[in-house]
């Protein structure tokens, strides 16, 4: 069995310039086609747009408030969120409020750099 807390995992900096822990994933535990990870946007940040090749997103706003644009179209998102993103879907999220934007991705198959392409 694999508990691994958020505080035990050390951030990287991930290719679409967003700051990350992976809390689970196969570089850390027995889990090996998905990741979960916990990522974290100062106030006025962006990342990078971008799509994955093959991995679907879930993002889930924990706190913080921002504005997902997805494939061109833009929505303001918020605590408690879930923010679906398929595979080949371009992608950036903002934090637009005065607190960090902290949120989860959910990634299938796991989060790789390999399959982020950058298009911004």
């Amino acid at each position: 069995m694999d508990v691994i807390n958020r505080d035990d995992v050390k951030p990287f900096t991930t290719k679409d310039s967003s700051e990350i822990r992976e809390i689970l994933a196969p570089r850390n535990s027995g889990i090996r086609r998905q990741s979960l990870a916990e990522a974290r946007l100062l106030p006025g940040r962006s990342t990078e747009e971008h799509y994955h090749i093959q991995t679907e997103e879930i993002y889930y706003i924990l706190s913080g408030r921002g504005q997902i644009i997805v494939n061109g179209e833009k929505r303001d998102v918020e605590k408690h969120d879930g923010i679906a993103i398929p595979p080949g879907t371009r992608h950036k999220i903002t934090n637009t409020g005065p607190e960090d934007l902290i949120f989860l991705c959910c990634c299938v198959p796991a989060y790789e750099d390999d399959d982020t392409v950058m298009t911004g």
